[in-house]
């Protein structure tokens, strides 16, 4: 513990003294009204610069008692604890469970360990960018933007904290700065590797041995063509889903499908958004409906035939992608989330906007245009080759076509009358 080694009295209420960790001397005082002392570092070597800047803390903290700023600062480590347990709390009771896993672990592994005991008012703009380069140093490179958009996210909510128990004023607040590496591409799927990696599952499926990994896998391909065709994130976008959420418009033997997400990465800051289906979603639709005849509006969408929940999606896909040798791409692994990532590819390469892509997907343009940039020339090939190649003409289709086309058209209006009937009757498909 550090001594005192020198102490001068200015007058009954403040001093300055030195302490034997330190060549700069301290001010120590009492305000009117008040029985609590303080304690503030001059920063200053010399006695005679000491006590001028003494007098000029004691002033300031005379003003800030009049103007009902004065404010009793905290260590970091304290607040942050404290968000900490808010955030726990959070994820207990359903909030965004990745957000409050990523906050935590930005707090415990990089913002308390290296504030630690400073004092909440005391993290400014030199401490912020000692934090940067001590980080990149434990990292070994410079963080990405979507890194350091978490941790600036977790430190300001710690900065909230101290101003709403008045630890802080908003002005102490430093400057965060998100800029880093650029986002990696992201690995998607042609149209011939989604395929076989669909035949893969449904292989596999055939090869279960037990009924719970059947149903799994079984599972999986449903997830899978209701992800690709919709571009919702995989995890918790997707597993919150509910029968209730899904909404359909009817005309004849043509349905429009729509998938209500309310809970998610984004939906705490956006609110719920509505998404747009592909009309390859009704397969899925269909095989769910058949396996739950008893459903219930609340009933989540993507549950195992027997009623039950898994968690283990992600690790079923991974094994498919591993025997199917689709698990590494030109632009780096693939995962459960590079389905998202496939259905924003094509959609890019059919035509569609960025700024309509990106409501869909409740994401920005910005993100879209720092990942997805490599799919823009490929979009734009006969302009910029300068050869356009002939579109085959479509051949005439045979009576039997024909015929096969309106038995299909008839019988997707009688399904899609049902489905409707049953939606307004229940509240859900």
């Amino acid at each position: 513990m550090a001594k005192q080694t020198e102490r001068y009295d200015i007058n009954d209420s403040l001093y300055i003294f030195k302490q034997d960790n330190s060549e700069r001397w301290y001010a120590r005082f009492t305000l009117e009204k008040t029985t609590k002392w303080f304690c503030k570092s001059t920063k200053k070597k010399d006695k005679d610069e000491a006590i001028a800047m003494a007098h000029r803390i004691f002033l300031d903290h005379e003003v800030r008692l009049e103007t009902n700023t004065l404010i009793q600062s905290k260590r970091f480590r304290d607040v942050a604890e404290k968000v900490i347990k808010k955030l726990q709390q959070e994820y207990e009771f359903g909030g965004n469970k990745r957000s409050c896993k990523d906050y935590i672990q930005a707090l415990n592994n990089y913002h308390i360990p290296f504030f630690d005991r400073t004092y909440i008012t005391s993290v400014d703009q030199e401490s912020i960018t000692r934090l940067s380069e001590w980080r990149e140093q434990k990292l070994g490179r410079k963080p990405a933007s979507s890194t350091l958009l978490t941790h600036n996210a977790a430190l300001q909510l710690v900065f909230k904290e101290a101003i709403e128990q008045k630890w802080m004023i908003a002005s102490q607040v430093p400057v965060l700065s998100s800029k880093g590496e650029s986002g990696t591409r992201r690995a998607a799927f042609s149209e011939n590797e989604y395929d076989e990696v669909l035949g893969g599952i449904y292989a596999s499926e055939q090869n279960s041995h037990t009924e719970k990994t059947r149903q799994i896998r079984e599972l999986l391909y449903d997830y899978c063509e209701i992800a690709v065709n919709t571009g919702i994130r995989p995890g918790t976008e997707m597993e919150s889903i509910t029968w209730r959420d899904i909404e359909l418009k009817v005309q004849g033997s043509k349905a429009q499908f729509f998938i209500h997400i309310r809970k998610g990465k984004t939906t705490k800051h956006t609110g719920a958004r509505k998404v747009v289906c592909k009309k390859d979603v009704i397969g899925a639709i269909a095989r769910l409906r058949e396996r739950f005849p008893d459903r219930f509006p609340t009933d989540k969408l993507f549950r195992l035939a027997n009623g039950g929940e898994t968690a283990q999606l992600g690790k079923a896909f991974e094994k498919v992608l591993q025997e199917t040798n689709m698990k590494n791409s030109p632009r780096g692994p693939r995962t459960l989330y590079s389905l998202r990532h496939t259905y924003i590819t094509w959609q890019l390469l059919s035509g569609q906007s960025m700024d309509v892509i990106a409501k869909q997907c409740g994401t920005s343009v910005a993100m879209i245009e720092q990942h997805y940039s490599h799919v823009k020339p490929e979009m734009f090939a006969d302009s910029l080759s300068g050869v356009a190649f002939e579109k085959d003409e479509p051949k005439p289709k045979s009576k039997k076509t024909l015929r096969r086309q309106e038995k299909v058209s008839q019988r997707d209006e009688r399904r899609f009358k049902e489905w409707e009937a049953e939606y307004r009757k229940r509240g859900c498909l």
